[in-house]
């Protein structure tokens, strides 16, 4: 764990959609056509509601790479963080501090963020709820620190209160995230000790070097606020990935979860360079893989299981 910076609440004030207003028509004016939309997310577009004085932005993009062009407009370019597909930018003049989220259209991460924005400024007991819970955790200077994924305590603490307030506004859209928070690796390690290492009679271990591999990404896929299904991947030289596993929660198995994590997991690795992905298939689950475009590919890797077939894919 690493200090951070001190983190401060200021009362709501006019000036924050201004200078929204501002920013978003200099990027706009920057990337053109390729800008769909953009958007005036967070709490300082809550009327209102006490916050941070960073303004944050959601900006939609034909093209992920567009976004590098806001350079010029001195923003800094920190990756995905914690959302696949999302890049983050960040702006901190002394005049104006923004965090900025660019996606392509249709991510998860656009409803899931319009929907809280919404229900906060719609529901006066919500937003007095909220800013309470923020001016509580700032007494706190633990929370100043930085811990899972490299957030601040302060952030990851208000995940209950997001997750049940999106809960209250009906929101069951699908977004996708990397383990972060200590409650999305519980249920990552529990769907795939229930649903890969159990059946095999494979003893699980939450806390086996590859959890912890900077090659290794290990995502949850969000329905509404429920994690539904979940996947590892690692990242192999010479432009290949493996899919490590991938696995539904009973509940909610032959629904299309699978599908939509391993086409966000296929479109993730193509941005990032990986021509191939390859996987140890079970049998039982072959006809999946070759329904989208797996075929048979030599896979020269240890497998924890003996009825699998070696299965890959041109990206």
């Amino acid at each position: 764990m690493s200090p951070t910076q001190h983190i401060e609440i200021f009362p709501y004030t006019i000036k924050w959609p201004a200078l929204f207003e501002a920013e978003s028509s200099r990027i706009r004016n920057t990337l053109g056509d390729t800008c769909h939309q953009i958007y005036h997310i967070g709490s300082t577009s809550v009327p209102g509601l006490s916050a941070k004085e960073n303004i944050d932005i959601l900006c939609v993009v034909s093209n992920l790479s567009n976004s590098l062009a806001l350079q010029e407009l001195d923003y800094v370019f920190k990756g995905e963080i914690n959302v696949p597909l999302r890049y983050y930018l960040s702006k901190n003049t002394p005049t104006l501090k923004v965090n900025l989220h660019v996606v392509e259209p249709e991510h998860g991460f656009i409803n899931l963020n319009l929907c809280f924005r919404d229900y906060l400024r719609g529901n006066e007991k919500a937003r007095i709820d909220y800013e309470a819970l923020k001016h509580r955790l700032v007494q706190d200077p633990i929370n100043f620190e930085r811990v899972s994924g490299g957030f601040p305590r302060y952030t990851l603490e208000k995940d209950v209160f997001i997750k049940s307030t999106l809960s209250a506004a009906g929101f069951d859209g699908i977004s996708v995230n990397f383990c972060t928070h200590h409650l999305e690796w519980a249920a990552y390690h529990r769907i795939r000790a229930e649903q890969l290492f159990v059946p095999a009679g494979i003893a699980y271990d939450p806390n086996h070097p590859t959890l912890s591999a900077d090659n290794h990404y290990h995502c949850v896929l969000y329905k509404g606020t429920t994690i539904v299904c979940v996947a590892q991947v690692e990242m192999l030289e010479d432009e290949i990935a493996v899919l490590r596993s991938i696995a539904t929660d009973t509940p909610h198995q032959r629904q299309g979860y699978a599908s939509y994590m391993l086409n966000l997991i296929e479109r993730w690795l193509h941005n990032h360079g990986i021509k191939i992905i390859k996987t140890h298939a079970e049998l039982t689950a072959e006809p999946f893989y070759r329904k989208r475009g797996y075929t048979d590919m030599t896979f020269d890797d240890v497998s924890i299981s003996d009825t699998v077939i070696d299965l890959g894919k041109m990206l």
